[in-house]
């Protein structure tokens, strides 16, 4: 799909449960609050959760009467049909046209996948200029990338998700002359040290030798994270409650995601707002 105008931003892993939607949607109201214009795809036809984010985002906003800045969003419903090949043509379409709809209105894209293979899968990784794929902090979650010698730790074996993502790099590569800037992301880090910590680092940073990416500092488990799920508010986002003070988890989380999207390299321009504004939803 050729095209030009907004970064596009994929947050892609096979892997239920790696914090893609909390990801995604942090990205998004970052780059809100720094004046940039964004949307955001989501193309989990099952679990929805960046589109619920947003739902709740906006639900709350009309309940307190906050303005939060939201992202123009699209959910992208899986296509049921009889037929694979048709199923695909009309998924293809779907995508094609919310991409086409928002690409040169925005500064940024922002997708977010499901922890599944599928159509939309593969086209939204075809689309990337950035991938950021988060990674739990466990040897067992980075099976999904590849399958390592258990003594050196060393990628042995390429996994499925690891060889869709060479695939776009490759389908890239061939029409644009340009590859994809993958980032590896560990998530959900324990804040104490441990044996199994230094070992998923050490293997990680194996894994992206191995593959030609990178890799990013990580975000910390908090339960902040769960607890801002309801109200469809991030870190990022002031204090609902004059004079309120952000906790320690607060500030530390919100460091971390300003970490993440420094390491990312995006082409930011410098026109932060002062204040919160209202997007269009």
């Amino acid at each position: 799909m050729a095209r030009d105008g907004a970064h596009v931003i994929v947050v892609g892993n096979e892997k239920g449960g790696s914090g893609k939607s909390t990801t995604a949607f942090h990205l998004a109201v970052y780059l809100l609050y720094a004046g940039h214009r964004v949307a955001t795809i989501d193309v989990d036809s099952r679990q929805q959760t960046l589109t619920h984010y947003l739902r709740n985002r906006r639900m709350h906003a009309q309940e307190t009467g906050r303005k939060l800045p939201n992202p123009t969003h699209f959910h992208l419903p899986s296509a049921w049909g009889d037929s694979v090949k048709e199923n695909q043509k009309a998924e293809f379409e779907v995508f094609r046209r919310a991409v086409g709809e928002v690409e040169r209105g925005v500064d940024f894209l922002i997708i977010d996948t499901p922890g599944f293979d599928t159509n939309l899968t593969r086209l939204a990784h075809s689309l990337a200029d950035t991938l950021v794929t988060p990674v739990n902090d466990s040897l067992i979650d980075l099976n999904v990338l590849a399958r390592t010698d258990p003594e050196t730790g060393l990628p042995v074996e390429t996994s499925h998700y690891a060889r869709l993502v060479q695939r776009a790099r490759s389908e890239r590569l061939a029409i644009g002359g340009e590859t994809i800037d993958w980032v590896l992301v560990r998530n959900r880090i324990s804040m104490l040290s441990s044996r199994n910590a230094r070992q998923v680092h050490t293997t990680l940073e194996g894994i992206a030798t191995r593959f030609g990416c990178r890799m990013a500092d990580g975000i910390a488990e908090r339960v902040i994270f769960r607890s801002l799920f309801p109200s469809g508010t991030t870190v990022f986002d002031p204090l609902d409650e004059e004079g309120e003070t952000s906790s320690v988890s607060h500030v530390s989380a919100r460091q971390e995601y300003r970490n993440l999207v420094s390491a990312l390299n995006l082409p930011l321009i410098e026109k932060r707002v002062a204040e919160p504004i209202l997007l269009s939803a």
